[in-house]
């Protein structure tokens, strides 16, 4: 046993021994630091309860906790214990009377809502209600086995990419909750559940098929495009005329899929974009960082700000793709989706996705040799293989990389746009982490 003040200097300094060793504060009865072999340092509290028995409860580990806030946690112990309080019977208690509906209650509280993105609230909270709570919302969280978990695994096994959803989500689910004290440690029932085989999407245009979409987009914005309809019966004679059975798509939406295929970008943000988030002089365009985060610069080909610099402002308008019935509002993008419906039936490329214009522009960078930094780059994706690198734009790899597969894809749809040129002012002293 050793006594010292403790205090991140002092913890840092303590190393791991064979077997298991305790450090107790100098400055507040029963708090301690134990330090197993494996290197793991925790915060414990030891006393004794108002009928004399002797406790010790952990507070936390020394990592992800600090030593200021678990002192902080071990006085408000103190004061319950003055008054006849009993933490570790109380989480006792509270471990073994929990169920799993309340778990999951804070789970989105404390974690979902907190920590995740808006676009991912949206789906997991609506997967644990349909779910996770019918399967386990009425078991105790300590009772629940492996066995159970593996039940509803097997049951959803013939959705076998939903199924490994919910395992992934259900693990996380218990993984909080031995964080706060509502499972034993490395309790989980998640752990050695194998997930099923999945077919990855790799769905990407060729050559071929970019060139059908790029006819499908010129007849979509000049004659139209044929109706999509089921007819039955005597109900044909309300439709109009064969020839006229046709209807354009809106040129704003148009613009927001050839956007999507010549930056890589996902839906949302093209949907959502503002004018302050283009930058014409320097050829940037303001999106995510990574999935879900804040807006920053990033290059994108002279063929995307080409498409930007066609559209027609609205005053007072925020967005570059308003709704033209309110302008304080952006397309939906449940528009661009049904009008993708129709392009991609009109192109005979019914299988795929708007995701998949992603995975084009992705693989159309491979094909001409980009690196996976330069990809990542490109697509944003988040990474900590490398730190982030401080180029000036005009010589930036992902400006290369994107013009390259803007003058690819501009190839094969052809005349949908332009042979106008956007001309870049240089940069000279391009601002870091811009």
């Amino acid at each position: 046993m050793t006594i010292l003040k403790l205090t991140k200097r002092s913890i840092d300094a303590i190393k791991p021994c064979e077997k298991e060793m305790f450090y107790w504060d100098t400055e507040m009865q029963g708090f301690g630091l134990v330090v197993y072999p494996s290197g793991k340092k925790s915060f414990i509290l030891q006393y004794r309860n108002k009928l004399g028995r002797g406790h010790r409860k952990v507070l936390g580990r020394y990592g992800i906790e600090t030593v200021d806030d678990v002192r902080t946690i071990a006085r408000q112990h103190w004061s319950d214990i003055s008054k006849g309080g009993d933490p570790v019977d109380e989480e006792r208690t509270r471990r073994n009377s929990a169920t799993m509906n309340e778990l999951f209650d804070m789970h989105i509280e404390r974690h979902v809502k907190v920590h995740n993105a808006a676009t991912t609230i949206k789906t997991v909270i609506p997967q644990i209600d349909k779910h996770l709570r019918p399967a386990l919302g009425a078991l105790k969280v300590h009772a629940v086995t492996r066995q159970d978990v593996q039940k509803l695994h097997v049951a959803m096994k013939a959705t076998p990419r939903n199924a490994n959803k919910q395992l992934a989500i259900l693990s996380k689910v218990f993984s909080n909750a031995e964080l706060w004290g509502l499972r034993a440690e490395n309790s989980n029932p998640c752990r050695k559940i194998k997930q099923y085989p999945q077919n990855s999407r790799e769905r990407f245009l060729s050559d071929v098929e970019v060139k059908r979409l790029g006819d499908a987009i010129r007849e979509a914005e000049s004659e139209g495009l044929p109706w999509l309809i089921a007819v039955e019966g005597d109900k044909a004679k309300h439709l109009a005329k064969p020839e006229n059975r046709r209807s354009p798509i809106a040129p704003d939406v148009l613009k927001i899929i050839l956007l999507l295929i010549f930056t890589g970008a996902r839906r949302g943000e093209i949907v959502s974009l503002e004018w302050e988030h283009v930058d014409f002089d320097r050829g940037l365009v303001s999106l995510p960082k990574t999935k879900g985060t804040a807006r920053r610069a990033h290059p994108v080909s002279v063929q995307a700000l080409e498409i930007l610099a066609g559209i027609r402002r609205i005053d007072g308008a925020r967005w570059v793709f308003s709704r033209s019935t309110d302008k304080s509002r952006h397309v939906a993008p449940e528009v661009v989706e049904n009008a993708w419906q129709r392009l991609r039936k009109r192109a005979g490329i019914e299988d795929v996705h708007l995701h998949d214009l992603r995975h084009t522009f992705a693989t159309f960078g491979s094909q001409a040799g980009a690196n996976a930094h330069i990809l990542r780059d490109a697509l944003r994706h988040s990474s900590t293989a490398m730190t982030s690198r401080y180029v000036n734009y005009d010589e930036s790899p992902v400006r290369v990389f994107s013009d390259a597969i803007g003058g690819r894809i501009a190839a094969g749809l052809g005349s949908v746009l332009s042979a106008k040129v956007i001309e870049l002012r240089p940069v000279k002293n391009e601002p870091k982490g811009g």
